[in-house]
This record gives C-alpha cells, structure tokens and sequence, in this order.
C-alpha cells in the first residue's frame, strides 16, 4: 500500500496550491475584520522608517488587503519558515508568490475571524509538534527530540519558541476553519475513484513499469487526493470572491502606500 508521500510524489496527484501551503502560520498582520461580503476601503498607512543613521526604510507595505497591512517583513518570515518545513509545497517560492500567499492568508483570516471554531488546545498542538520535530530533515543534526536543540533549531531560522508555537497554532486553527467550511460538504464516490485509479494512477504506474496496487487496497488514499482537489478549487474559487468583493493592493517597488 502506498503512503501519503508516495501517492503526493506521482505527477498529477496533488494540486501544487494544496491547503497547507495557504494557511501556513506567518507574521500576518493583526485583522480588521470588515463585515462577510463587504469591501473596507483601504486604512491610511505610512511605511515604517527608522530614525537611526539616515533615516533607512527598515520595513515597508507591501500589500493592503481590506486595511490589514503586509508589511516586507512579513515576506521574510514568510521564507524563512518556509524552511522550517518538512515537506515544501512550492518549487519556487518567489517573493511574488510568498506575496501572494500572504494575501489569501490575510482574506482567510478576516472570514476565519467572522465565523469563530472551537479553539486549538495546548494538548493538540504539543502533539503536532512533537511530530513535526520528527519530521523536519534538518532537525536531526539539532537532535531536536531535546528541548535545547528544538530551540536553537528555531533560533537558527530566527524564531523563539513562543513565536513558533504561535505561527502552528494559528495554521491548525485556519485548517480546521477550511475544514469545517468545505471538507465537510463534499463526497467522493466510489465511482469517481474507480476512474482515478483507471484514468491516473494505472498509466502512471505502467510510465513507471511497476505492478500496481489494487484498488482496495489504496481506496481511501486516493479518496483523500480528491477530496484535497476538491476542497482547494473550493477555496480558489472562495478566495477568488473575496478578492471582487474586497479591496486589494499590492503594491509596486518604490510605491507609497495610501
């Protein structure tokens, strides 16, 4: 039977924007959150200068999503923890797609905020990051199992330990919001995995010239490929509308926010 991995390995599989990638924890800014389907204009903003030698631009706006600023060290953080991942979910993560994530993060969490879950335990998150030490390659070298080398683990890729359990929180918080909103509503059919496994799986195993397994056997793997498929054109398409209804700006280099 093929695991997760091996089924996301095969081209075709997973979409490339899957849910993880959206809802990543980040720095994104704190929300307004402006009434469900209702564009907020855009909150006057100034970009942060310092006033130490010259008066350098230490941060600026680099998005305005319904007056919630995304400021140039959010993309930071955004890449650098991009790198704490076990498993990346971009080929190329460019500062135009960092960009990019952030502002569907930003249009998820104003939606997220409006339509409040149940909230993620201090028993639920400990148990995923007790598995993600495990998971990261890199982690090894860190003997992250240890609490000493977790932390300098985190502190390499500048994050203390508080940030980071904060940034994991908020990512299972807006997962399980995605969840509840969409998951929840759609089924697969028997029939639209026996065409998969025909139509998808079965040629890419004879590209490969490896015998295939049978369909019961990865049933519920390939239901969980369609259901993630379904799901993320779900939220494309949700994230689409907000965008319409909305008001966002991205800014152009050397461009002064409103």
């Amino acid at each position: 039977m093929l695991g997760v991995v091996a089924l996301a390995v095969l081209p075709g599989l997973m979409v490339e924007r899957g849910l993880a990638a959206l809802v990543q924890a980040s720095a994104a800014p704190q929300t307004v959150t402006p009434q469900a389907g209702v564009a907020a204009a855009p909150a006057p903003v100034t970009n942060p200068v310092s006033t130490v030698g010259q008066g350098v631009v230490l941060d600026r706006v680099v998005a305005v999503v319904n007056g919630d600023v995304i400021l140039e060290s959010d993309v930071d953080e955004e890449r650098r923890f991009e790198e704490v991942q076990p498993y990346r979910t971009l080929t190329e993560f460019t500062r135009e797609k960092i960009i990019e994530r952030l502002v569907d993060r930003t249009l998820i969490l104003q939606q997220a905020a409006l339509e409040p879950e149940d909230v993620v335990t201090d028993k639920d998150l400990d148990a995923q990051l007790v598995t993600l030490r495990k998971d990261i390659p890199a982690c090894k070298q860190y003997h992250c199992e240890t609490d000493d080398g977790w932390k300098k683990y985190l502190n390499d890729h500048g994050f203390t330990e508080e940030e980071f359990r904060a940034r994991w929180r908020q990512r299972m918080q807006l997962l399980k919001f995605i969840e509840v909103r969409f998951r929840n509503g759609v089924k697969i059919s028997d029939d639209e995995i026996k065409t998969y496994y025909e139509k998808t799986m079965l040629p890419e195993y004879a590209k490969r010239n490896v015998t295939p397994p049978d369909l019961e056997t990865i049933k519920r793997r390939i239901e969980e490929v369609l259901l993630q498929q379904q799901v993320s054109a779900l939220l494309e398409d949700w994230l689409k509308s907000l965008r319409a209804q909305g008001s966002v700006r991205i800014m152009m280099p050397g461009e002064v926010a409103p």
